[in-house]
């Protein structure tokens, strides 16, 4: 059984290679039940073990394990385990950190070429973490990106970053603020329970990227940003049963669950346009999808086997 390290991971999951291998899970689809979520107090906050399956019969299945401790720093451990889906034989223990962080930064870029402007070069991040670290480099991947704010509730935090992706050759100094109001793209990747985003603020034309924030009692929106925008989702299942930042504006009654235009997969395969007008406002909402973690593992196990394959 391979083991796959952190570096090995991202090494293995380059953008172009991971967005090609995610768009084609979200066309072809898996069998994916809604993750398992248990909680437990832990001090003064609450610890989270989530458990997400996905398999294609056949061919592959897996299991993420990941412990999310938000008092913690890093907040989010992970780990992978790839298996043959026709004999149940482990194949591949990767690290899940480097695994989430790649899928779901790419599942974001992926995402924004349907709902962003193709010429949006400035890029705010809210978060300093290792997904926020991710995308950076995905969006960068994407877009003409010619700056990059990063904000975090401790400005350290949000400096340390810019300074590790200017150090790697990007364009990223630290913001002051949270303030969306001089971006084209901005990308949420927090663990926040209150809006960080008032739609007030948001520019016509912005593309607003929220990917922090899983569970219901979280939000990284405000809910005249979500009714104001066209919103997609990376699973309505997911989205409906998970995302704060959709399900409270519903229990609020501003939006029903029809104002989910689509999920990434109709995207993908045509069902919906997509950004229709420059002036319009997009809102990507995702909590994670099992799929995206089966396509990033196999795309890894796959070019691992491949380099250390004997020549013909």
């Amino acid at each position: 059984m391979l083991t796959l390290d952190p570096a090995r991971v991202a090494a293995l999951l380059p953008w172009g290679a991971l967005n090609d291998a995610l768009a084609a899970m979200f066309r072809q689809g898996c069998e994916s039940p809604l993750r398992h979520a248990h909680t437990w107090p832990e001090g003064a906050g609450e610890n989270t073990l989530l458990l997400m399956p996905a398999w294609q019969a056949g061919r592959y299945s897996g299991v993420k394990i990941v412990h999310v401790a938000p008092a913690h720093a890093p907040a989010v451990h992970a780990a992978y385990l790839l298996s043959d889906a026709h004999t149940g034989a482990p194949l591949a223990l990767l690290d899940g950190g480097a695994l989430t962080d790649r899928r779901t930064a790419a599942a974001s870029a992926l995402a924004a070429r349907h709902l962003a402007r193709p010429d949006s070069r400035r890029h705010l991040i809210l978060g300093s973490g290792k997904v926020a670290h991710a995308l950076a480099g995905a969006y960068r991947a994407a877009f003409p990106i010619e700056r990059i704010a990063v904000w975090s509730r401790d400005p350290a935090n949000a400096e340390r970053l810019a300074a590790r992706l200017r150090a790697e050759g990007h364009p990223a100094v630290a913001a002051a603020s949270p303030d969306p109001s001089e971006a084209d793209i901005v990308s949420a990747a927090t663990l926040s329970t209150t809006p960080l985003l008032r739609g007030a603020a948001v520019r016509p034309g912005t593309h607003v990227d929220l990917v922090g924030a899983f569970r219901r009692t979280m939000r990284e929106s405000d809910t005249d940003l979500i009714a104001r925008a066209t919103l997609v989702v990376d699973t309505r299942a997911g989205a409906l049963a998970e995302a704060g930042d959709v399900t409270q504006p519903i229990a609020e009654g501003a939006i029903t669950e029809s104002h989910v235009v689509a999920e990434l997969a109709e995207l993908l395969r045509g069902a919906h346009p997509g950004r229709r007008t420059a002036e319009e406002i997009t809102v990507f909402k995702s909590v994670g999808w099992a799929g995206e973690d089966l396509a990033a593992a196999i795309l890894a196990y796959e070019a691992a086997r491949a380099e250390t394959a004997p020549p013909d």
